[in-house]
C-alpha cells in the first residue's frame, strides 16, 4: 500500500469499481475516502482470519468451508449484477475456455490455505504464506521466460531464512498445514503465469468482475471434490460442532466466514482505486503484519523469540522483494496506479492506461 495519492486510473474503471460500495462515501474527499476503505480492508480481513479459524476449530472442513467462501461471492456477484450496482461482465465461450485453467488454480490456492488454517495457527500461515515470491521468481523464468534483477533474488534470502527459522519454534506446526500452504503458493503463482498467458485478449473485464467469474467457476470446481473428500465425514462433523456451539451459532459463524472472505476482497480493491504502487506494497505488508499480530493476540497463540524474530524476517524480505521488483520494472510501474497493481496481483495482467 501506498503513501501518497494518485488519480491515474482511467475514470470509467475507477467508477465500475467502487460503484458497488461507493454511495455511503459520495460526498467524501478522495483521502478520506481512501482512508475508509483502508481501514475497511485491514478489518475486514482480520475479523475473516478470526471467523475463518474460529469456524475450523469447531467444524474442521476446511473444503466444504473453502467451498461456502466461494458460494458467498459467488452469490454476492451475482446479486450486484442482477441489480445493476456493478455492472456484468460481457464474457464469450472463448473468454470461458481461456479462464478455467486460471480459475482452477484460484480455487487449488484457497482450499489449500484453508487446509493450511485448519492445521496450524493463522499467524504461522500467514508467515510461509509470505514466501510466494519465490515460487513467482523461480516459476516466472521458464515458463514465462522473465528475468530478475539481482536485488529481486537477494530479496528472497530473508524470505527464506525467515520462514525456516520461524518453523523451528513453532509450536502449531503440522506437515498437513505446511503443505497446505506451500501448495497455496505455488497455485497462486501458477493463476497468475496461466493469466499472463491466457487472458491477455480479456483485459475490458476489470478487477472485481474478474475475482468475481473466478469464484463461480472454482465453486463448480471445488464443490464435488470436497464432497468426495470430505462428504463422508460431514454429517458426523455437523452434529459434533452443534454439540460444542450450538446450531445456530455454528450457522452465524460459516455465514460471516464467508461474508467476510468476500467482502475483505473486494474492499481491498476499492481501497487500492486511488493509490500508488508505493502505498501498496507498504499497505500489503502491514496488513498482513496485522493480520498475525491480532490473531496472535485473539487465539493466544504461543510465539518464542526465534518464531517472532523469523516472521519479521520472512515479512520484511517480502516487502524488499516488492520494492526490489518496482526498482527493476519487473512487477510494478511507478506510473500506474495501485488498483493496477492490485488487479495485475490478482490476475497475472496489467490494465491499459
Amino acid at each position: 500500500m501506498r503513501s501518497s495519492v494518485v488519480d491515474t486510473a482511467p475514470k470509467a474503471r475507477s467508477k465500475t469499481v467502487a460503484r458497488a460500495t461507493e454511495s455511503p462515501f459520495s460526498n467524501m474527499s478522495v483521502q478520506t475516502k481512501t482512508a475508509v476503505y483502508f481501514f475497511l480492508w485491514y478489518f475486514f480481513n482480520i475479523v475473516f482470519n478470526v471467523y475463518n479459524k474460529s469456524t475450523l476449530n469447531v467444524f474442521p472442513y476446511p473444503w466444504l468451508i473453502s467451498t461456502l467462501q466461494l458460494a458467498a461471492t459467488s452469490l454476492w456477484m451475482l446479486t450486484v449484477w442482477a441489480t445493476k450496482v456493478q455492472p456484468k461482465p460481457v464474457v464469450s465461450k472463448v473468454f470461458l475456455l481461456a479462464v478455467a485453467p486460471v480459475a482452477f488454480f484460484h480455487t487449488v490456492g484457497h482450499v489449500s490455505a484453508c487446509v493450511s488454517f485448519s492445521k496450524m495457527a493463522v499467524s504461522f500461515t500467514h508467515v510461509i504464506k509470505a514466501a510466494e515470491p519465490v515460487f513467482s521468481v523461480v516459476l516466472s523464468g521458464p515458463l514465462l521466460g522473465q528475468t530478475f534483477a539481482p536485488a529481486v533474488w537477494y530479496s528472497l534470502i530473508p524470505i527464506v531464512a525467515g520462514c525456516s527459522m520461524a518453523a523451528m519454534k513453532e509450536v502449531s506446526f503440522n506437515i498437513t498445514g505446511f503443505q497446505g500452504a506451500m501448495v497455496s503458493n505455488l497455485a497462486m503463482v501458477l493463476r497468475n503465469i496461466t493469466s499472463k498467458k491466457s487472458l491477455n485478449d480479456f483485459k475490458h473485464i476489470d478487477g472485481i468482475n474478474l475475482y468475481g467469474i473466478l469464484g463461480i467457476i472454482g465453486l463448480f470446481y471445488l464443490a464435488p471434490a470436497a464432497y468426495i473428500v470430505e462428504g463422508a465425514q460431514w454429517s458426523a462433523g455437523y452434529a459434533a460442532a452443534v454439540a460444542k456451539v450450538g446450531e445456530q451459532k455454528l450457522w452465524q459463524m460459516l455465514f460471516l466466514s464467508g461474508i467476510f472472505y468476500h467482502l475483505y476482497n473486494q474492499v481491498s480493491y476499492q481501497a487500492l482505486t486511488n493509490i500508488t504502487p508505493v502505498t501498496f506494497s507498504v499497505g500489503n505488508a502491514l496488513k498482513r503484519v496485522a493480520v498475525i499480530v491480532a490473531s496472535v493476540i485473539y487465539f493466544r497463540n504461543p510465539v518464542s523469540p526465534l518464531n517472532a524474530a523469523g516472521s519479521a524476517l520472512a515479512l520484511l524480505g517480502a516487502y524488499l522483494y516488492t520494492k526490489a521488483s518496482e526498482s527493476s520494472g519487473k512487477t510494478l510501474s511507478r506510473s500506474k496506479s495501485a488498483y493496477n497493481a492490485r488487479f495485475r496481483a490478482t490476475t497475472g495482467l496489467t490494465l491499459d492506461e
